[in-house]
């Protein structure tokens, strides 16, 4: 866990994407983890998906941390504004903090940079270099097709067992709250 406070790094697209289901569903994943006390970590940018979710977790009183680069602001990704912000020298070290900061993963929809970070976390598990939960937000059965290819990869020999990853398929953000609190804060 990092520094004592509940964290959850969140991984999103830095757009919308093409059906308004993934933006309500950002929103509703970013109010809930500021409602209950959950500080969110995420990309810095204000825009698209990760935007959506920084928003609503700061607009419900959640505190919020965004971590970019340079580059990624040189992109004309701006920062949003009144949160704690920090620029790394480059995608590895901005990849690192998010993972020293967070002590799970919420997955929704994106694009290579979501699938980037997503793997290098994948990856960290099945080096043992991380037992951290990964939970997929699969809105509108995102993740569906991503998990076809784990099951081809694991059928063609290339992929062993799943389980080690330690991660949930949830469908609703309340699931993701519920099992994180569960796992987190109940013990």
């Amino acid at each position: 866990m990092a520094e004592n406070k509940k964290s959850i790094a969140v991984y999103c697209g830095h757009k919308f994407g093409n059906n308004p289901t993934y933006k309500t569903e950002a929103e509703k994943m970013g109010r809930l983890i500021g409602e209950n006390g959950i500080r969110l970590v995420y990309g810095g940018g204000n825009v698209g998906l990760m935007g959506t979710v920084a928003n609503a977790a700061k607009t419900a009183g959640g505190e919020v941390i965004g971590i970019t680069t340079q580059n990624i602001l040189n992109l004309q990704e701006p920062l949003l504004e009144g949160i704690q912000s920090e620029i790394e020298n480059n995608l590895s070290k901005r990849k690192q903090r998010m993972f020293d900061l967070s002590d799970a993963f919420c997955i929704l929809p994106g694009g290579l940079g979501t699938l980037d970070e997503l793997v290098e976390i994948m990856v960290m598990h099945q080096i043992k270099e991380s037992h951290k939960p990964i939970y997929f937000l699969n809105t509108n059965g995102y993740w569906n097709m991503f998990g076809n290819i784990m099951a081809y990869m694991q059928k063609e020999g290339f992929l062993g067992d799943v389980t080690q990853f330690n991660m949930q398929v949830l469908e609703q953000p309340e699931d993701v709250i519920k099992i994180y609190k569960t796992r987190f804060w109940e013990k």
